[in-house]
């Protein structure tokens, strides 16, 4: 798989409060993934631009919200959340990685 391709697997690392939380207490982080990546594909691509060693990979389909901006009504985007844990040990500083 060349670099090109496994940034479009992985788009984004998701910060919030809740991955945060995920990171002390279980090692997973949370990355925005392409809608048609499959979790080999998720694997192989944490595992290449990180250099760390996966033991798990979780995906969960997320539902764009409605939305309405003046009197018109819209909808998100649905997108695609990979929650991927790490070996023990290893670890990503996700607000200096390059993705």
């Amino acid at each position: 798989m060349n670099e090109a391709k496994l940034y479009e697997v992985i788009r984004a690392p998701r910060v919030s409060e809740k991955t945060a939380r995920l990171q002390e207490v279980s090692n997973q982080y949370a990355f925005e993934v392409s809608v048609d990546a499959t979790k080999a594909d998720i694997k192989a691509a944490v595992e290449k631009l990180f250099d760390v060693k996966v033991e798990a990979v979780n995906v969960v389909n997320v539902k764009g919200k409605n939305k309405s901006f003046r009197f018109r009504t819209g909808r998100r985007g649905d997108w695609r959340k990979a929650y991927v844990k790490l070996a023990e040990g290893q670890s990503i500083d996700v607000m200096t990685a390059k993705v």
